[in-house]
């Protein structure tokens, strides 16, 4: 780490709610890649006879592996019941969360969606259909931050590369594709998904790709104008003095100069993208069901306003959320800020 980013690095420590917040963001974001140890139906850790299994990220195991009349997969919940009364040294150690965000939990007596309950080990209640809140929160949180990470990525890449070029060719160059770019930011990117939406069903990687499509373009003016900053600076007219060609200019000198554009933005981009994943899959033309999602769950609360901790579950975690990623970017704005005449405490 070098001096300069180093000395960046400190000033950003001493915000304490933006470096606390991406801490916190971080650690749940990396819990969220071990959803399956937190909410699942499949079990952590089974000994059984002697035997030891390990069925989370393994294959199905049939009841007859565990002594039980059937071929499908074991019921573990029932197993783990039936092995603590039978009072013997087998062991059947479950996720905090019993319930898988696919896994309908009805009950004979009454129609979901339930409320929340310690005893039936649904700390925030049920869906429509009697699907578990916090799995499919969880499971959601980790598909939401995917996809903004990955849109991220892609618009960055794309917008990086074409504003770096504008910016440093200008001329006919700069002028044709700000025509372009001008044209294509008023394209109503909603009416396209819908209309993409009642064609096909779009999944993961479409709904990526068509935010991607629309999505460059803002990145795009940030870096031109960074790019022509610095592309008139000593160290840039020197290199070019010296025969560095122009891509050598834009990756080894330019680029690395323009970073805190980059990362200032980093923050926000992903929060755009988490609300924007939320919104279509509110609305109906985001991810198709049963797909874990924030969107869907708080459209069933709004659909059901008796069962309030839908919503209050959802928009309780997006706050959280959003608010440690505008933190964060505050944090990083104040951190790259040469003039440094703000603070935030």
């Amino acid at each position: 780490m070098n001096p300069q980013t180093r000395q960046k690095w400190k000033r950003f420590k001493r915000i304490k709610r933006g470096y606390f917040s991406l801490m916190v963001l971080s650690f749940l974001f990396f819990i969220s890649l071990f959803c399956e140890l937190i909410a699942n139906n499949r079990p952590i850790y089974i000994r059984y006879q002697g035997q030891h299994f390990f069925p989370t990220y393994g294959n199905y195991l049939p009841g007859t592996t565990f002594g039980l009349d059937y071929q499908w997969e074991t019921h573990y919940r029932d197993l783990k019941q039936k092995l603590e009364q039978n009072g013997q040294n087998d062991i059947v150690l479950m996720p905090l969360i019993p319930y898988n965000p696919l896994e309908n939990d009805l009950k004979d007596t009454s129609y979901p969606p339930f409320p929340p309950s310690f005893e039936d080990k649904h700390f925030l209640g049920t869906d429509a259909i009697g699907r578990d809140v916090a799995a499919r929160l969880l499971y959601g949180f980790r598909i939401a931050m995917f996809f903004s990470i990955l849109l991220l990525i892609v618009n960055y890449s794309i917008g990086i590369f074409i504003g770096c070029l504008m910016g440093y060719l200008g001329g006919r160059f700069d002028l044709i594709l700000q025509r372009i770019i001008e044209i294509w930011s008023n394209i109503p990117f909603l009416y396209v998904v819908m209309i993409f939406s009642s064609i096909v069903t779009p999944n993961f990687w479409m709904l990526i790709s068509i935010m991607a499509f629309f999505g460059w373009t803002s990145m795009t003016w940030y870096m031109r104008t960074a790019t022509y900053k610095e592309k008139s600076r000593e160290y840039a007219l020197a290199a070019i003095a010296m025969g560095a060609s122009r891509m050598r200019s834009i990756i080894h000198h330019i680029l690395p100069n323009t970073l805190s554009t980059i990362i200032t933005f980093i923050p926000f981009s992903i929060a755009s993208g988490i609300t924007a994943l939320t919104a279509l899959d509110f609305l109906g033309f985001g991810l198709p069901p049963p797909t874990p999602s924030w969107g869907e769950l708080l459209k069933q609360g709004t659909e059901r306003l008796d069962a309030s901790w839908m919503v209050w579950s959802v928009v309780s975690a997006m706050v959280l959320v959003l608010t440690m990623v505008t933190f964060i970017g505050e944090a990083i704005r104040e951190a790259y800020d040469p003039k440094q005449h703000t603070v935030y405490e």
